[in-house]
C-alpha cells in the first residue's frame, strides 16, 4: 500500500486487512478483517464477502484487493483484478476501480483494457493486481498493474485515473520491466526516505519477491537483485505497510502453494525478519493489503459488518479451518483433547498437526503444534491428515500413540504427554495396499482398545476398510492377520469404532468430503473384527439445508465419563459460505460437536446437526 500526506492528518490506531480467500467458486471476492496492533486480525461479516461479485464483476470473481486513503483523507480508493479462475483460468482483460467515503459503501467502474485502449492493448491477455498511489507532482491518482500479451512476459504498467476514479484518463505506459526480460507481477509501491520502493514478484522466474527503487514515481527504477521473502516456498502478492506510531514496516506475502501467509518486519526496507509467531488470524487470506485506519473507522466497520462468530460456545467449536477430528479423554490430564487435520489449504496440502484441550467439550484451548511433517518426519512432508490417538497407562506414567496420515500412508509418533511434542517412529506403519482391497488410499487410521480382550486394533482405509490387531508394543503387527471388512458400497473413509453396552459400533463417511452430501452411516457387531450388522436406518448424520449445514462427516465419538452421554465430533463445510465454494469447500471445513443418542435396542438415533452445539448436565 502507499503512504499519503493528508491535508488534515488522520490519527490511525487500527488496521483494515482486505483480501480474498482462494481460487474456488465463491472464494474470489473481497473480505475484511480488523486488527488493533497489525499482528492479530479478526475477520468481519461472518467470513462473508463485503461486496457482491454479481454487481461489480464482469467475469464473476475479484482478486487482489488494494485500498488507498485519499490524499485529503476524505475518501478511499479500491482496485481489484476482475477474474474468475474456475471459468477463465488465468486469462482476464479487466480491472475494477471503486470509491467510498466510509469503507462500507462503494461505487464501482469496470475498466476493460482492450475496449478502452484498442490501438495498443486489444490483444492483452492478463490484467493483474492493480494498485493505486497519489502522485503529488501530477496531483492525480496513479493506477499501476501488470499486463501480458501472448508469448511475452508480464510488465508493470501505469495510467492516471480521472477525478472521479471511474476511468483511466491516460494510455497505459510501462512503469517497470525486468532488465533480464523476466516477468513482473504484483507491484506494490511505498514511499520511504525520499524514494519510491517498488516490490514485485518475478513471475515464472525464480522464487519470489524483489524490489526496485527510484526517486521518481513513474520512471527510473533500479532493481535490487536479491530475494526479500524469508521462505523457500513460492510467494506472491506482497503488501507492505507501516505500523502506527512506529518506525517498523510489515512486509506480508501470500505463500500460495501451501495456503499460508507470512509476515516479516523491517526498519529499512532492506532486511526483513520473520514474525509469524506474533501473528494470529481466524481466516486464511490470499493476496491482500492492509490500510491503517482510525478508531472511528474501525468502530464503523464493526458496527456495519460485525466480527465473525465468536467461538465461545456452540458450533463450530474451534476458530478457523479444521477437519477429521479425533477426540480422547485424558486420564492423566483429566480433560478432553481434540486432534484435527489442519484445514484451509488448497488440495488438502497441510503439513502439520495441532491439538486443543477442554474441560467441558465446549470451550477449547489451543495447546501446540504437536507434529510438523516438514520438521519432524523424515519419510513425508505433505498431506497431514486424519489422526487417531491412544492413551496408555504404564506403571511409571502414561504413553501416547499418535497414528496419522501423511503422503497417503499411515505413520506413528509417540509422546509422554497428550499435548506433545511427538516423536515420529522413522518410517510408515502402513505403506501398502492390503491383499483383497480394491482401489482407494491408505489413509484415515482409527485405533481401538477392546475392553473385553484388552487387544488393540488398528483400522484404516479409503474405498475399503481394513483391520489388524497390533502387537503389545502398539507399533507392529502380523500382516497375515489383516482383514478386509468393508461394510458395503456406501463406505468411503473415516472409520470410527467404539464400544457400548456389549456392542461394537462402526461409523464411516459416505460420498466425497467435497460433496454437500458427505455423511455418516454405521454398523453394529458382536466383535471388533465383524461380521457387521447394518441397521435398516443406518444414515445417522447428514446435511441440514435449512440451517445452512452441509458436508457433515468424518467423525469421532466420545463418552462422558460415568454417564451414558455420548457426543459425536465431526466436520462440516465452513458455514455459511461453504455451499457456494464448490469443491474447495472440501478443504475449508470446521469442527462441530453434537449429542448422539440411542434407542432402547441400542440403535443410534438420527442426529440433527446444530448451530448451538451441546449442553452438558
Amino acid at each position: 500500500m502507499s503512504l499519503n500526506s493528508c491535508s488534515k492528518p488522520i490519527k490511525t490506531e487500527a488496521y483494515l486487512f482486505s483480501y480474498f480467500i482462494g481460487n474456488g467458486a465463491g472464494q474470489e471476492s473481497v473480505h475484511y478483517a480488523i486488527s488493533d496492533d497489525g499482528f492479530n486480525f479478526r475477520a468481519l461479516n461472518n467470513y462473508l464477502p463485503i461486496l457482491d461479485n454479481d454487481v461489480i464483476s464482469k467475469q464473476g470473481g475479484v482478486r487482489d484487493p488494494h485500498i488507498l486513503r485519499s490524499d485529503d483523507g476524505k475518501s478511499f480508493y479500491m482496485a481489484l483484478t476482475d477474474l474468475y479462475v474456475p471459468n477463465d483460468g488465468w486469462t482476464n482483460e479487466s480491472m475494477i476501480l471503486l470509491k467510498s467515503d466510509d469503507l462500507v459503501n462503494w461505487t464501482h467502474s469496470n475498466i476493460h483494457i482492450p475496449t478502452v485502449f484498442p490501438e495498443k492493448f486489444s490483444e492483452v491477455r492478463r490484467v493483474w493486481a492493480p494498485q493505486t498511489i497519489f502522485d503529488s507532482k501530477a496531483g492525480k491518482y496513479m493506477v499501476y498493474w501488470s499486463m501480458q500479451f501472448e508469448g511475452e512476459e508480464d510488465i508493470i504498467y501505469y495510467a492516471y485515473a480521472n477525478k472521479d476514479f471511474t476511468a483511466l484518463e491516460s494510455e497505459p505506459q510501462q512503469l517497470f520491466f525486468h532488465p533480464d526480460g523476466k516477468s513482473c507481477i504484483d507491484g506494490d509501491i511505498i514511499f520511504h526516505e525520499g524514494k519510491y520502493h517498488l516490490f514485485f514478484k518475478t513471475e515464472g522466474h525464480g522464487n519470489g519477491l524483489k524490489k526496485a527503487v527510484s526517486d521518481q514515481l513513474t520512471q527510473g527504477y533500479e532493481i535490487h537483485d536479491k530475494y526479500l521473502q524469508q521462505t523457500t516456498e513460492a510467494v506472491e502478492g506482497s503488501g507492505i505497510f507501516k505500523l502506527n506510531d512506529s518506525d517498523d514496516y510489515i512486509l506480508m506475502y501470500d505463500v500460495y502453494m501451501n495456503g499460508s501467509y507470512q509476515f516479516t518486519k523491517s526498519t529499512d526496507l532492506e532486511d526483513f525478519s520473520i514474525i509469524d509467531e506474533q501473528i494470529s488470524m481466524d481466516f486464511h487470506p490470499r493476496h491482500g493489503s492492509v490500510l491503517p485506519i482510525s478508531l472511528e473507522e474501525k468502530e464503523r466497520l464493526i458496527n456495519d459488518f460485525g466480527y465473525a462468530d465468536e467461538v465461545v460456545s456452540g458450533n463450530p467449536v474451534l476458530k478457523g479451518y479444521y477437519a477429521d477430528p479425533e477426540i480422547i479423554y485424558s486420564d492423566k490430564e483429566q480433560k478432553y483433547f481434540l486432534y484435527p487435520t489442519s484445514d484451509g489449504f488448497d488440495g488438502w496440502s497441510g503439513t502439520y498437526f495441532k491439538t486443543f484441550s477442554s474441560e467441558n467439550l465446549r470451550d477449547w484451548k489451543e495447546e501446540a503444534v504437536i507434529l510438523d511433517l516438514q520438521k519432524d518426519v523424515s519419510w513425508s512432508d505433505k498431506h497431514a491428515w486424519a489422526p487417531a490417538m491412544l492413551e496408555v497407562k504404564r506403571e511409571d506414567g502414561y504413553e501416547y500413540f499418535y497414528y496419522f496420515t501423511a503422503s497417503q500412508k499411515i505413520g506413528l509418533a509417540t509422546s509422554d504427554s497428550p499435548s506433545g511434542p511427538f516423536k515420529d517412529s522413522g518410517k510408515p506403519l502402513i505403506d501398502f495396499r492390503p491383499e483383497g482391497a480394491g482401489g482407494g488410499q491408505e489413509i484415515d487410521p482409527d485405533i481401538f482398545k477392546d475392553p473385553k480382550s484388552d487387544k488393540t486394533y488398528l483400522y484404516w482405509g479409503n474405498g475399503y476398510l481394513a483391520v489388524v490387531p497390533l502387537n503389545d508394543d502398539l507399533k507392529s503387527f502380523d500382516k497375515k492377520q489383516i482383514k478386509i471388512m468393508t461394510p458395503d458400497n456406501t463406505f468411503r473413509e473415516g472409520v470410527e469404532v467404539f464400544f457400548r453396552k456389549g456392542k461394537y459400533y462402526f461409523l464411516w463417511s459416505e460420498d466425497d468430503t467435497r460433496s454437500e452430501n458427505y455423511r455418516v452411516r454405521y454398523a453394529i457387531s458382536d466383535s471388533p473384527i465383524g461380521p457387521l450388522e447394518i441397521p435398516k436406518n443406518n444414515l445417522i448424520l447428514s446435511k441440514n439445508p435449512i440451517l445452512g449445514i452441509y458436508g457433515t462427516g468424518h467423525n469421532s465419538v466420545i463418552n462422558v465419563r460415568d454417564t451414558d452421554d455420548w457426543m459425536i465430533v465431526y466436520h462440516r463445510f465452513k458455514r455459511p459460505e461453504g455451499i457456494r465454494m464448490g469443491s474447495s469447500a472440501g478443504f475449508h471445513r470446521e469442527i462441530c460437536i453434537d449429542k448422539m443418542e440411542f434407542d432402547e435396542n441400542g440403535y443410534i438415533l438420527k442426529i440433527e446437526p446444530t448451530l448451538d452445539g451441546i449442553t452438558l448436565r
